[in-house]
């Protein structure tokens, strides 16, 4: 199919060869209406190199491209106006569906180059609450979309399985754990030791030092320690898979931070020869003078932290992977790390941490205020996933009551549309954006939400299964000629510039907002159309074209995560 952007591009570069290809493609604009043709190139920037007006600038260029994809080119003022050959852009559509089907859009734009994609990493020995869920749903959407685009995405469950919270776990099971308790419901009951060592250390600071002195022994490999935190670790790993089983998500690696533990050694003694390292009051640091805060990378009393363990990590996967990007899908607040991390490497003399990118995204908060592990206040994912399916059945059971008829599949239904609400009310906004989580918003089925995609979906599988549609049924171009099929074919050429942009952006924002304009589209376009007319050439054409509106917005749920029925 022809890229009719890049067409665009190489006609105002043929006439501006002082500006360069990527500058045209930024300044390419999408008319807010057809009479203004389907792209426009706005001439202003073009004044001081000419020295003429934008407008006649506009006029002069329209005259002189001639390019048989275009209908016209004319100027509207200082904006120039590409209108394309509407029989070639349709006919270019069809044959791109009927040769590629469900692949329709697909690219090899990341030529195999490999991505190391971290995201979700809930901690051992605690919940995994409502705020692990945008780490986890957007990372692996931006693992879906880079597989998309023909990258190798590795993706890896960095488990927060390490660190100083594990001495505090290990001394309060000691002083009040039961080992069957725990075994019958081990997150709960794992929390609660943790909200009580961090509640009763108030007056006894001699926990603390306890907990201090239990994770030294952890890093020795205390028999005991090592026992006690291996089990905790099972026990939570268990509770984990259910959640992701239920997300219907999957990792390629779980290395948590204890896989780096034996790397530590290896890891300090190389920052050492770099010479890196300075000494701090006992403990072992990188100064970065005026540029950031100072990095501890071992303590006084010879343990590791957060970042010496991520060190270890980035220098591992650069080993073992030759990643062409890193990408670290972690909340906002861990900003000032990242940039540790990076400028650490850099000091070292990496040229490769430029390709570690960290991918923020806002905080979750209750309406009763910021959740927190330490005082008890969480709400489990587990929870919000399992009262969304509920929900969800309930609405189906009504529908089976009015009809008299028993719905095929009504379990599993209600699954793919309940937590595709969720996910999807989690990717319809910029990652960014903190938000405040509320039972009733996640959970509504009215306006722009998944189950109002996948409703499309299906009801597009039922129109195409009632005008007995075959993808090599050949298909007359000239059968489409009304504005609305236009737009429409005009937003299913934009579909992989959409996911590309996504990828770029690490924003699956654009997919969802995009899939959700589709469906609006389109509903739109069938209220006023009938799809399967007597008319056989319309009749085809119209098929197809719907074919195609089904087959993005399959691919633009699957992109986020979300399951598209065929039936609803």
């Amino acid at each position: 199919m022809h890229n009719y952007r890049n067409e665009v591009i190489e006609a105002i570069h043929g006439q501006c060869p002082d500006l360069d290809l990527d500058q045209i493609d930024q300044l390419i604009e999408l008319p807010p209406s057809s009479d203004l043709g389907d792209f426009a190139f706005p001439c202003f920037s073009l004044a001081k190199t000419y020295r003429k007006n934008p407008a006649m600038i506009a006029q002069e260029m329209a005259e002189k491209i001639d390019n048989p994809l275009f209908d016209k080119v004319e100027n509207k003022g200082p904006y120039l106006n590409f209108f394309i050959n509407k029989e070639a852009f349709t006919k270019d559509i069809f044959q791109d569906l009927q040769e590629k089907e469900e692949d329709f859009g697909k690219t090899n734009y990341g030529d195999q180059r490999t991505i190391v994609l971290e995201y979700s990493s809930p901690n051992i020995a605690k919940p995994f609450h409502i705020g692990h869920i945008r780490t986890t749903v957007i990372g692996d959407s931006l693992k879906r979309i880079s597989n998309f685009l023909g990258f190798k995405t590795i993706a890896v469950n960095h488990l927060g399985d390490y660190g100083t919270q594990f001495g505090m776990m290990i001394e309060a099971y000691l002083r009040w754990g039961d080992h069957d308790v725990i075994e019958k419901n081990p997150i709960p009951e794992l929390v609660k030791l943790y909200v009580r060592i961090n509640e009763e250390a108030k007056d006894q600071p001699e926990l603390l030092d306890n907990a201090r002195n239990w994770f030294v022994k952890l890093e020795n490999q205390d028999p005991k320690a090592v026992e006690l935190w291996e089990w905790f670790r099972k026990v939570s790993l268990e509770e984990f898979q259910r959640v992701y089983k239920l997300l219907d998500i999957e990792f390629d690696y779980y290395t948590g931070e204890s896989f780096y533990s034996p790397m530590l050694k290896d890891t300090v003694d190389l920052m050492e020869e770099k010479g890196v390292l300075t000494d701090s009051q006992g403990a072992r640091i990188v100064d970065f003078g005026d540029e950031l805060p100072p990095a501890i990378i071992i303590k006084k009393d010879g343990s590791s932290i957060y970042l010496t363990r991520d060190m270890a990590t980035a220098l591992y996967r650069k080993k073992e992977f030759d990643f062409y990007k890193s990408i670290y899908v972690v909340g906002s607040q861990q900003s000032l790390h990242f940039q540790q991390l990076k400028a650490i490497l850099k000091k070292m003399g990496y040229d490769w941490e430029e390709d570690m990118i960290h991918v923020a995204f806002g905080m979750v908060s209750l309406k009763e205020g910021t959740m927190s592990t330490r005082k008890g206040k969480v709400v489990y994912l587990e929870d919000v996933l399992n009262k969304a399916i509920n929900k969800v059945d309930d609405i189906l059971k009504e529908r089976e009551e009015s009809r008299g008829e028993k719905m095929e599949d009504r379990e599993k239904l209600a699954r793919e549309v309940g937590i595709g609400a969720v996910k999807f009310q989690e990717l319809f906004n910029q990652r960014i954006k903190d938000y405040v989580f509320d039972w009733d918003q996640t959970l509504s089925f009215e306006g722009e939400t998944g189950p109002y995609v996948q409703y499309t979906h299906a009801r597009i599988c039922s129109l195409l299964k009632k005008g007995e549609f075959s993808i090599q049924d050949p298909v007359d171009e000239k059968a489409l000629g009304l504005p609305e099929e236009q737009e429409l074919l005009m937003k299913l050429s934009r579909f992989t510039d959409i996911v590309i942009d996504a990828h770029e952006k690490h924003e699956p924002y654009f997919i969802t907002r995009y899939i959700t304009d589709l469906a609006k589209t389109f509903n739109k376009y069938y209220t006023h159309n009938q799809i399967n007319t007597e008319d056989p050439k319309v009749k085809k054409a119209r098929l197809l074209l719907s074919y195609g509106i089904k087959t993005v917005i399959a691919q633009g749920l699957n992109l986020l995560g979300i399951h598209a029925p065929e039936k609803m």
